[in-house]
């Protein structure tokens, strides 16, 4: 596996900072977020539970465009991977 990578969040010191990967494998979006505090968990949970295999992460709006990109890319690989 190889994460291509898209951006971290624009707005940052740029260290620890959100950032979005596509999965060059399965095409999969990648996220480095902040970790969702217990009202953003609870607020998830309202819409089914969250298994120990996934968490809840915030990414900032900032990173729209990068997002974007990383989205276009990762549905090219999977239309790819079709034909």
């Amino acid at each position: 596996m190889s994460l291509l990578f898209f951006g971290k969040d624009p707005n940052s010191d740029g260290d620890e900072c959100p950032s979005v990967f596509v999965d060059d494998q399965n095409a999969n979006l990648v996220f480095q977020g902040w970790k969702g505090d217990a009202e953003t968990r609870a607020q998830a949970r309202v819409h089914g539970s969250i298994p120990d295999t996934e968490d809840v992460i915030r990414v900032p709006a900032s990173m729209v465009d990068q997002i974007r990109k990383a989205c276009d890319e990762a549905e090219r690989r999977a239309t790819a991977e079709l034909r």
